[in-house]
């Protein structure tokens, strides 16, 4: 997150004791460190981590560790898809020839590599990407654009709104089981709940 938090000093990992054995090794296994990718090639890492980090407005090294450990796990992996339209290849493929379509694509506009752009041309073309309106239509082979960033959006959020130092910077406390709330009512906050500590 590019804005300050409003909870500086709140770290969710000072609640741990409160969750399950089961919950406090899969949260705490979220802070350890890991660069060996298993699907990803070093050239696709160098390019998530800058559209990643354009999705969600963050910077921060460990957390896009973290969101491109997460893809590659789930490339890797391939657990399968819930949903997928007609015609779209499995999400393994699908992302890799939807990334060297995005390096073809900056290559023919900018002459430079898509982690080589500035931020402004990043963000351009994502945005194309993201209403289906990159030209020319040859680079993408039949890619569809939309879905395409639909996906990396998908793969991005998820896992970066489950990374424990995003918890803290937006105040959520964590998983409550079994300890549970006890206030419900609007603006009321349990006493283990962060408090905001000055206006975003």
């Amino acid at each position: 997150m590019s804005r300050k938090s409003q909870y500086p000093s709140f770290n969710v990992m000072n609640e741990k004791d409160e969750w399950d054995g089961h919950t406090q090794l899969i949260v705490s296994s979220r802070l350890e460190s890991s660069v060996k990718f298993q699907f990803l090639t070093e050239h696709e890492v160098e390019m998530l981590r800058s559209i990643c980090s354009l999705l969600v407005d963050d910077a921060l090294p460990d957390a896009l560790e973290y969101v491109i450990s997460h893809i590659d796990r789930t490339l890797y992996s391939s657990p399968g898809e819930g949903q997928r339209k007609v015609g779209v290849p499995a999400a393994p493929e699908y992302i890799r020839q939807g990334l060297a379509a995005f390096d073809r694509s900056s290559q023919l506009k900018y002459s430079a590599t898509f982690a080589k752009l500035s931020a402004t041309e990043q963000k351009q073309l994502i945005q194309d990407i993201s209403v289906g309106r990159d030209h020319p239509a040859e680079v993408w082979n039949g890619i569809p654009q939309k879905d395409l960033f639909n996906k990396l959006m998908q793969l991005t959020v998820e896992s970066y709104c489950s990374y424990p130092r995003v918890w803290s910077d937006i105040g959520y406390a964590g998983p409550a089981y079994p300890r549970g709330y006890v206030r419900t009512q609007l603006g009321q906050l349990d006493p283990w709940e962060a408090k905001a500590e000055h206006e975003a």
